[in-house]
């Protein structure tokens, strides 16, 4: 939890300091490169890393193969990318990001290289190792990044810096891993790995395209400043709400896996989760969509006014993400990655005619509200149904939400009375914030037996080494 809060507090200070010295447009042409690099990332390994946190026996029986596949895929995607960029530059409306595009590109070999350390870590609980990786990443990439921007580097600023970071955080995950980096290919395993993987890197490209369709949409539709526009608030709904879930999702997975012969704690875990996860998030988000407007004034400054209308839809929509990709983590562990990528293909058919006509009707608020629309009456639905075949209660999901949502409305009410009272932004801001984290306190403190169950978990999933997991086959 604390490497998450100060990496998300970290990078959320150093966005406005970049935010405020690039300007929208020179942003704009960072997240036309940025999003390319995701696009690769949703799939350059294969998949087959997470083999490394479900194995269930031990794991060096796969590493130098898994390390094997993920290098070559993410060097032969790295090389197609890089040979595209011009392509997919012209599409996004900004050929001039093509450098850019080409060079935080190398990220993906740096990452395909660094998968095996990092899922080694993943299945140890070993967080600590983790944040001080996480941190150097953040810190060491942040510090390039702002000296070179005030250089007038430009958005290659933040390319160089990201990539720094990426490179000096591989390095710490090779040297930091249980098990010696090598490489290798057991030809008895390949199959089962890539018969593992293969679904999931399907379904983690569909999930990038669910996810950034958005962000396509408004660079090939609306142009580069408008893309940073929506890029800000995207990040802005975002930053807040995985603060929360991201130590959660990291532990999910493998908690998750070793309650699997046990279905009746295994939906517990997850509707404790569930509880937790909307006790903490919907107050806050509720808070943010009220106060857009000064909360955007006050931290980026007037030139980014036109993020606050897309970010009062984009708060419900990153709920929304919360909830169906731990409905994700749910289902892969109980081996139905194939039935994740037909959700979330299905989805992408409302989707994209949805995110066309937002965009050219209400501009960045019609594209950040077509994508709240699908996120919260398609997707979350589609994931709610294929819960509910696996035996998780409806009413089970109802009962440990409907007090967080109410928290939301009160939340959302007092933020919108405190904007509206002409207080200083600052005032009305420090006061909406504490209104929500008390209501989050208070619905934390009745479910303290819930978190109790959740760390008893985790540290018996430490005190016994290995996790339990299924078995590609």
């Amino acid at each position: 939890m604390l490497n998450t809060v100060v990496s998300r507090f970290g990078t959320f200070g150093i966005g406005i300091v970049l935010a405020r010295v690039l300007g929208p447009e020179a942003f704009g042409t960072f997240a036309v490169a940025l999003v390319a690099l995701l696009a690769v990332l949703s799939f350059n390994e294969l998949g087959v890393s997470l083999a490394i946190v479900r194995w269930r026996g031990d794991p060096v029986l796969i590493a130098s193969t898994v390390n094997t596949i993920s290098v070559a895929g993410s060097t032969a995607f790295f090389a197609a990318a890089f040979l595209l960029a011009p392509a997919f530059t012209r599409v996004m409306g900004d050929p001039e990001a093509t450098g850019v595009v080409r060079l935080l590109i190398l990220s993906v070999v740096i990452n395909g290289a660094a998968a095996t350390p990092a899922a080694l870590l993943q299945r140890h609980f070993r967080e600590r190792t983790r944040m001080a990786i996480d941190q150097t990443n953040v810190w060491v990439g942040a510090a390039i990044s702002v000296a070179l921007a005030l250089l007038g580097a430009g958005a290659m600023s933040l390319a160089v810096g990201r990539l720094a970071g990426s490179l000096i955080s591989a390095v710490m995950f090779v040297r930091a891993s249980p098990l010696p980096y090598r490489f290798g290919l057991d030809r008895t395993r390949v199959g089962g790995l890539l018969r593992f993987g293969l679904p999931l890197a399907g379904t983690s490209l569909i999930v990038f395209l669910v996810g950034y369709a958005d962000q396509l949409t408004a660079g090939a539709v609306l142009g580069t400043s408008a893309l940073a526009f929506y890029v800000m608030a995207f990040n802005l709904s975002g930053w807040p709400v995985s603060l929360f879930s991201q130590p959660l999702r990291r532990v999910a997975p493998a908690a998750f896996a070793t309650l699997q012969d046990d279905p009746v704690h295994l939906r517990a875990a997850l509707l404790a989760i569930v509880g937790a996860l909307a006790a903490v998030t919907v107050p806050l988000v509720a808070f943010l969509a009220a106060a857009a407007v000064p909360l955007v004034d006050l931290v980026y400054g007037t030139a980014w006014v036109p993020t606050a209308a897309a970010l009062s839809w984009l708060v419900a929509s990153a709920v929304c993400r919360v909830f169906y990709e731990l409905a994700y983590d749910y289902l892969v562990v109980l081996g139905l990655s194939g039935t994740v990528f037909w959700i979330q293909a299905s989805s992408l058919l409302a989707l994209v005619p949805a995110l066309l006509l937002g965009a050219r009707f209400g501009g960045v608020a019609g594209l950040a509200g077509a994508q709240a629309a699908v996120s919260a009456l398609v997707l979350l639905p589609l994931y709610l149904w294929r819960l509910r075949l696996t035996g998780v209660s409806l009413l089970g999901i109802l009962s440990c939400t409907w007090q967080p949502m109410l928290a939301g409305g009160a939340a959302w009410l007092s933020g919108t009375a405190l904007v509206g009272a002409g207080l200083p932004p600052l005032v009305s801001l420090a006061l909406g914030g504490l209104v929500s984290a008390a209501l989050s306190a208070a619905l934390l403190l009745r479910r303290r037996d819930t978190l109790r169950m959740l760390q008893a978990i985790g540290r018996s999933d430490v005190s016994h080494g290995d996790v339990k997991e299924s078995r590609p086959s």
